[in-house]
Order: C-alpha cells, then structure tokens, then sequence
C-alpha cells in the first residue's frame, strides 16, 4: 500500500493528491491550470501526485500529470518511482504510457527492488512482458539477492515463470542463502511452477544453506512434489547439513513409500 504523508503540504497540493489518488481528472486540471500547485510538489516522503496516479492505475491522470510536465523518473525517499508504482500495482496502460515519455528501468528502492522485481513479485505477467521488452535487466535481484525468477517462484506465478525462463532467466540464481527457486516452489508446492523449472534442469543437489528441494518438499509433506523431484533425479539418500535423510525428515507413508521405492530403484 502507498502511505502518503502530508506534513509539508499545502491544502491546494493536498488536493491534487486527492484528486490523483481517486482519479479525480476534473479536479486534477482545476488545481494544476490555476498555477497554485506545482506538478512535482510532494510530500515529506517524496511522493508526487504522478506517482500516486500511477499506483491508483488512473491513466487520465497520469497522462495529465506527464503532459503539465511532471518528471516521470522522481524517486520517492524509499527510491521508488511512478514506473514502480505502476509495475507493482499490475497497471500495464499506464506501465506503457509512463515509456512513451522517457520512464527508466534502472531505478532501485532501497531494497535493491526494480519495476521488473515488483511485477514478478506479485504475478503481473503483461507488465512483466511491457518491462522486458522497454530493456528491464531480467537478472535484477534484491539485495538479499532474490532475482526476478525467486519472486516469481515464491509466489507461484507460472505464467510469469515461463516469460522469464523464455528470456533467459536464470533457473539456478540463488539468493544470498542459498536458497533457489526450485526450493522456495517445493517448499510452497507449486507443482506446476516445479514442473517447469525441471524442464531447464535446476541444481537438485545439496545448496549452499545445506538443504535441497527434495528435503525442503517431504518436511512440507508434498507428495506430488516429492514424486515430481525424484522422478526428475533428485537423490533420496542425500543427507543434509545435520546429516539428515529426507526420510528421517517425515512419518507421511506415502512419501516414505516413495523415498524408499526410488532408493532401491538407485541400487539395484
């Protein structure tokens, strides 16, 4: 949500972010042609009415706001702009809008989070596809690391796991811990986002937080998760970092019917 702060503002530039933030167009005009109001006024943290326009998706507004001259690329004090906004929100018209005058990709919050990390983050697939194609860096991550690919895993969004694999995401970026987006989907059990990460062959081994997807899918107690990384060569004797086999992880029968089955499968 965008929390505003009006502490610094005038009534009038109080208007105006009224106005933006319930797309209040006629309102919107009223305020900036009477020359009261500055079209980049903000508040005491850094947000302009553009921004706000942006996130609420209210094209005429923001196509207002960019035609008096606001300045597309102003960050917020988080570091947030209007693309974000938008990117984040799912607003695709006004995502390709904001391009048309000149938006940048480049800009991080203080997060390290992008336009494009925001759309993967909540599942916006067309604002995902409008970003790439305006040169949005597809291997962004967050400063914990998180990548486009992660977010989008985390949240289940195959639609968007699939646009990103297609353009050259890469399946096995970690984050800082280790952990990868084949783990955060087996730890969910998206299975369908599972399958298709298996089809661009991602590490099934032990990572570098000591776990794997495999152990990670039988303490969640995901049997179809647990059956769909065995049957793509995840090993079930591998131990993890307390030495731990993923059968000692679990007492649900059917996943120790598989563990044990694939185990002797792998020594016969």
């Amino acid at each position: 949500m965008l929390r505003m702060s009006f502490k610094k503002e005038t009534p009038l530039a109080n208007a105006a972010f009224w106005a933006a933030r319930k797309g209040n167009l006629a309102l919107l005009q009223l305020l900036l042609n009477s020359g009261r109001v500055d079209v980049d006024c903000k508040d005491s943290l850094g947000t302009t009415a553009l921004m706000v326009a942006s996130y609420h998706g209210h094209i005429d507004c923001v196509r207002e706001l960019v035609l008096q001259g606001a300045d597309i690329n102003l960050q917020r004090e988080s570091g947030a702009t209007a693309l974000f906004f938008a990117a984040q929100q799912g607003h695709n018209d006004v995502v390709k809008f904001l391009f048309e005058f000149g938006a940048s990709t480049e800009f991080k919050n203080k997060d390290g989070g992008t336009a494009l990390l925001a759309a993967c983050q909540y599942g916006h697939a067309k604002v995902v596809e409008t970003l790439l194609k305006h040169g949005a860096n597809i291997h962004d991550q967050l400063y914990d690391g998180a990548s486009a690919i992660f977010l989008a895993a985390q949240g289940g969004y195959l639609d968007v796991i699939r646009l990103l694999l297609s353009s050259g995401a890469k399946v096995n970026q970690p984050r800082q811990d280790g952990t990868t987006a084949l783990l955060k989907a087996a730890i969910k059990g998206y299975n369908n986002v599972i399958e298709e990460l298996l089809k661009f062959s991602p590490t099934l081994g032990l990572l570098k937080n000591g776990t794997s997807a495999l152990h990670a899918a039988v303490l969640s107690g995901n049997v179809r998760t647990v059956a769909l990384l065995l049957e793509a060569g995840a090993d079930p004797c591998l131990r993890n970092k307390a030495n731990e086999l993923p059968a000692e992880l679990t007492k649900n029968e059917r996943i120790l019917r598989l563990l044990r089955t694939k185990e002797k499968q792998r020594k016969s």
